[in-house]
């Protein structure tokens, strides 16, 4: 008996002392998992229930994560009003942000300058400004629009784009003056990301199969690619040169030259796909299975499946964070 405790203990250790290369949003199960690149699961901290999105700090010390409390954002339902903050060094959770009166929060980015989260809401609809050190709320923005799903901060954190799922919309929110400008895009908006210069937003319209393709400086869609079913989240490549997306009902990842603005590829990946992140060196992306609790790691130069992340029964995982 002795040694079997003797055994378990030093399991333990070891698996405390080993260095995580990513964190997972485990939207079921309520909390975040360290993983290394082959896998292993190497601890895991209880967060809020059903949290969605998160993002690390400029110095990676700590990962602050959306505690929507909601599973899918169609039900219905009061919500959570949390973001949990977890020291990623040390694997437990460090404390929480309480936004009051602003429940559901979604979509979360980082000024890297001031170090200030902003964060959507989904009841009501809206964008928070909030202090992570002073833990609190500091602004409140109407986005002029339903459902905001995902925020992207531009270049010098003077402008937050979110995405208004339930009108169609893309909200450009002057976070000096709370001034809001929309753009209609397509049906159910909802992943969006910048081009490497910064001059150009694509945003994926899930429910319209496509993704539009902004102007960040006249706010105008200047074009459309037709994609798979139900694109949601999407990364540029480092070359600059394609888009990648997960294609939720189309269970598959899909690639698009963005010369052309057309779609070249699909990876037929089993199981409904929630996320798209890509690793810190650009060489992968991971798309997890939220039912199927699998994480898939793509080639972006072979573009083919090269190793599947198996989370444990019942984690759901949604977006992959590089630590690293």
């Amino acid at each position: 008996m002795k040694r079997l405790f003797a055994f378990v203990l030093l399991a333990a250790i070891g698996a405390a002392g080993e260095e995580a290369d990513l964190a997972v949003v485990q939207k079921i199960a309520g909390s975040v998992g360290f993983y290394t690149l082959d896998g292993k699961l190497v601890g895991e901290v209880k967060v809020g229930t059903h949290p969605h999105e998160a993002v690390l700090s400029v110095d990676k010390r700590l990962l602050y994560v959306t505690d929507n409390g909601i599973l899918w954002m169609t039900e219905k339902g009061e919500g959570g009003n949390t973001i949990s903050i977890v020291d990623v060094k040390t694997r437990k959770k460090a404390g929480v942000i309480d936004l009051g009166s602003n429940r559901r929060p979604h979509g979360i980015d980082l000024d890297p300058e001031t170090g200030r989260l902003v964060a959507t809401t989904e009841n009501p609809s809206g964008l928070v400004l909030v202090d992570p050190v002073a833990r609190r709320v500091v602004r409140k923005y109407d986005v002029k629009g339903e459902a905001p799903h995902m925020v992207l901060l531009g270049p010098g954190a003077r402008i937050a784009y979110v995405s208004n799922t339930n009108t169609g919309t893309l909200a450009a929110v002057n976070l000096e003056t709370g001034e809001a400008r929309t753009i209609p895009t397509g049906a159910r908006p909802q992943g969006c990301v910048f081009s490497r210069d910064k001059k150009t937003i694509y945003v994926t319209n899930s429910e319209a199969n496509t993704i539009s393709r902004i102007d960040a400086g006249s706010f105008q869609v200047t074009g459309t690619i037709v994609t798979g079913k139900w694109p949601c989240r999407l990364a540029v490549t480092p070359n600059g040169k394609n888009l990648v997306y997960a294609l939720q009902n189309g269970e598959a990842v899909g690639f698009a030259d963005l010369a052309a603005m057309k779609e070249v590829k699909q990876v037929p990946l089993g199981g409904k796909l929630v996320s798209l992140t890509l690793s810190s060196d650009g060489r992968y992306a991971y798309s997890s299975a939220q039912e199927q609790d699998k994480i898939s790691v793509i080639s972006l130069a072979e573009r083919k499946v090269v190793r599947v992340i198996e989370t444990p029964k019942g984690s759901g995982p949604d977006p992959v964070i590089p630590l690293r």
